[in-house]
């Protein structure tokens, strides 16, 4: 757990949906983007959605033949939450860290000590 009492993953969930926080986006979209398998994916959406921090709905008009899948996007309570979670990973005078610039290190790479698996230091 970090600082702001979201875990790293959760972290990383968020400064995606904070790239750009009103537009919709589909879990698969949120596991490319931030390299977390659905079991870990899913369950930290559904947290956040509960908080109120993250809104959820269903696609209006799936594409024919396939099911709907459900959309995701920051409110403005997440908003906030985001923001306040980033900045105290950082401090006034350290450098953004990877979650925050939305970078992922190549995962067979190992991850150096004190690093996140999967994120660029």
């Amino acid at each position: 757990m970090t600082s702001s009492g979201f875990s790293t993953q959760t972290l990383s969930v968020l400064s995606v949906l904070c790239g750009e926080p009103s537009r919709w986006c589909h879990g698969y979209a949120l596991a490319k983007q931030t390299g977390l398998k659905s079991g870990t994916l899913y369950p930290i959406l559904i947290r956040l959605a509960d908080r109120g921090l993250v809104e959820a709905c269903w696609q209006e008009e799936p594409q024919p033949g396939r099911p709907r899948r459900h959309l995701y996007r920051l409110t403005a309570a997440g908003l906030a939450a985001t923001v306040d979670a980033l900045a105290d990973t950082t401090g006034p005078t350290a450098e953004p860290t990877a979650v925050q610039a939305g970078t992922r290190r190549a995962r067979t790479a190992p991850a150096a000590r004190g690093a996140v698996a999967g994120v660029v230091p």
